[in-house]
């Protein structure tokens, strides 16, 4: 049984919100190698929220209960998101907040 692309406006608006932290984090570099490390790291995000199990109901990755990144992975986007995070306020202000606001919504739900 092949699982269903999650394709729905939630997982569409955290792959934008992951595209837009992956591009700033990035911007940093202009040399070939992180060209294409950011391009393997842009992939493997995408396909795990392609697949996510929690589809639209989705909870923000710091707060997901089922880390389904790999070791190395999960490393390189900590990294990412820790220096992209506070930036995203001056790149992407509306996103940002919208983003919180998810993280939010989710940890009152508990």
């Amino acid at each position: 049984m092949k699982r269903e692309i999650n394709q729905g406006p939630k997982i569409s608006f955290e792959k934008k919100t992951v595209q837009a932290m992956i591009d700033i984090y990035y911007k940093q570099y202009k040399d070939d190698e992180h060209l294409i490390e950011k391009e393997d790291v842009e992939n493997y995000a995408m396909s795990r929220l392609n697949y996510c199990r929690f589809g639209e109901e989705k909870p923000t990755c710091k707060v997901c209960p089922v880390h389904c990144y790999k070791k190395s992975y999960k490393e390189k986007m900590q990294k990412i998101m820790r220096y992209s995070g506070p930036r995203m306020m001056i790149y992407h202000p509306v996103m940002s907040v919208e983003h919180f606001v998810k993280e939010w919504r989710f940890k009152r739900r508990k």
